[in-house]
């Protein structure tokens, strides 16, 4: 086996030869070209009523394009727990040429999924002088299936922008490493503050940088803590990026209070889950769900924790031998730590999306490894079948992965079926149901909602709402009431809570819940409209009636609500 270079893999004074140069840019674009061919579908694909709606669709400051006050609200607000402006504004761009073109913004980010391989691939190279191991990894990174999650949902923007400026940030580290230069440094956090305001999960980079030093680029042993002074810059601005975030998070609804036991035994398996995903990623989902009793089972726990023991035991012991195992491995469980569970935001036990960059770690001691057994075993020949049957099953595996995210009700039928007791699945794919006019089928899917989860605000609201448009209105508020109990900072109890006491002939009490919504969100045209509708069969509230329906025709014009501000505008006369 091989002992580490003292040496950077490539001389900086070394150019590349002509016939080199062009080697690699075919391999970048078979890169791209595979990457399309995998995605090209997304391009008829819908939103899903899934996250895209707060990020996308529904979300004003995004629907207006490039604006000031889009780009004041991107740089200032922690919406959805997340510090993310970058990816905010990439938001926004798509919006300012696309509108609500779904296609545009998913094929955006297949687009930047392909950039972030080929920078994955060109990051290698430069670093370990080696053209095919770092191609392979750049396709498998490109085709694998438990990156579908993070390409083919349009809100995950975050994951493909962020990496992107990982690698580059990766790649300009190696330059410097090369010949450090303060440009070449600055050039380092620059790229680094751009990927921390894409997605804060960037903070590890500068652990993972410290990785690099040992293998491939040798520089820890030659330079010693000068590579660890180095850092503190960086470490700096991670320490500012995380403040931010937890600021964010501290004030979002989405983290869930799960004991801090049960997140410790589920990390542990996740950890061992996502190594086994990455060989076998079958009965993939957009979100899986602790037990409703958070009671795990101990027998994987302790399996997982002595896989994770045995792994790391045998890469400390080859350390010498086999230097990339103990930086693949360090990548691997380091870029873990923000999403392991520690801190739990939102319902998930674990999500897919959450190994985009942490399976480069797992990526480089596969590849090195098996390429060190071939050599060992003078059997070199097998090394391009293997890799061209990897990435075409990866391929073929992704390429049917991808096609569950057409729309919110494939996507939701497919969580359904392959986990249990998925409460958020069996609740969208009934809003999906419900909003496609298909309002008896969605019932069954919002009832189990409602029976997995009892205190769950949105599944109660939803199944309200149903009730309410199947003509069941005593029982529809009877759930939207409890809903306005158990969703109090939402609008849409509110609103459908005040339909159905329209529906019911409680228009008063309607009026109190549409203003309660309006509260929460003025900038519903919907719900100016319904308030105004409302008031205006109320004595001596048609000024204000009137006032609402003018605000929602601005908002949205409707030629029946200018048919209504007519009346109203005649009644007063």
């Amino acid at each position: 086996m091989p002992k580490p270079r003292a040496k950077p893999s490539v001389p900086s004074q070394a150019a590349p030869s002509f016939a080199g140069a062009r080697l690699d840019l075919l391999i970048y674009l078979a890169l791209l070209v595979a990457t399309f061919a995998v995605y090209a579908q997304v391009r008829n694909f819908d939103f899903v009523n899934y996250d895209d709606g707060d990020f996308i669709t529904n979300n004003l400051n995004v629907r207006q394009g490039i604006t000031a006050q889009g780009l004041k609200w991107a740089l200032t607000t922690g919406y959805e727990g997340n510090w993310v402006p970058l990816t905010w504004v990439s938001h926004m761009v798509d919006c300012q040429f696309f509108g609500l073109d779904s296609g545009w913004h998913h094929l955006n980010n297949v687009l930047l999924h392909a950039l972030a391989a080929i920078m994955l691939c060109m990051f290698l190279q430069r670093a370990t002088g080696t053209r095919w191991r770092s191609a392979l990894a750049g396709f498998l990174f490109a085709l694998h299936p438990l990156h579908v999650q993070s390409v083919a949902w349009v809100a995950e923007r975050k994951d493909v922008l962020s990496a992107c400026f990982w690698f580059l940030t990766m790649w300009l580290y190696v330059r410097y490493a090369e010949r450090p230069s303060t440009g070449r440094y600055l050039a380092v956090a620059l790229s680094f503050w751009l990927g921390l305001m894409a997605k804060p999960m960037m903070i590890t980079l500068p652990f993972v940088l410290l990785l690099l030093d040992y293998w491939p680029l040798a520089r820890l042993r030659r330079r010693g803590r000068k590579v660890i002074w180095e850092k503190l810059p960086l470490l700096g601005l991670a320490g500012a990026a995380s403040a931010i975030t937890y600021l964010a998070q501290k004030h979002s609804e989405s983290v869930n209070l799960i004991p801090i036991g049960v997140r410790l035994e589920n990390a542990a398996h996740s950890y061992a889950l996502y190594i086994f995903q990455t060989f076998w990623p079958t009965r993939l989902a957009v979100l899986y769900p602790y037990p409703p009793d958070l009671v795990l089972p101990l027998s994987p726990i302790v399996a997982a924790g002595v896989l994770l023991g045995l792994i790391t035991t045998g890469v400390v012991v080859l350390r010498s031998r086999a230097p990339y195992l103990l930086t693949g491995w360090g990548w691997y469980v380091v870029t873990l730590v923000p999403v392991i569970g520690f801190v739990q935001v939102g319902d998930q036990a674990h999500a897919d999306r959450y190994m985009y960059i942490p399976m480069v770690g797992l990526l480089i001691m596969l590849i090195w490894g098996a390429a060190e057994i071939l050599e060992q075993l003078r059997a070199r020949m097998l090394a391009i079948p293997l890799a061209a049957a990897a990435c075409l099953v990866a391929a073929v595996v992704s390429w049917v992965e991808v096609g569950y995210w057409r729309n919110g009700e494939t996507l939701f039928r497919r969580a359904i079926a392959v986990t249990n007791d998925n409460k958020i699945a069996d609740n969208n794919l009934g809003s999906y149901l419900m909003n496609s006019g298909r309002v008896s089928e969605a019932l069954p899917y919002l009832e189990t909602a409602v029976r997995i989860d009892p205190e769950m605000g949105s599944a109660r609201n939803n199944l309200g709402s149903a009730l309410g448009r199947m003509g069941r209105v005593p029982e529809a508020i009877e759930q939207l009431q409890v809903a306005v109990r158990l969703w109090p900072d939402s609008p849409d109890p509110h609103t459908n809570l005040g339909t159905a006491l329209a529906q019911a002939g409680r228009i008063p009490e309607a009026a109190d819940e549409f203003e309660a919504a309006l509260r929460m969100d003025p900038n519903d045209a919907l719900v100016q409209k319904n308030l105004g509708q409302a008031l205006s069969g109320i004595p001596g509230r048609l000024p204000d009636a009137l006032r609402h329906l003018e605000e929602a025709d601005r908002l949205s014009p409707d030629p029946e609500v200018e048919q209504a501000i007519a009346q109203l505008r005649a009644a007063q006369q």
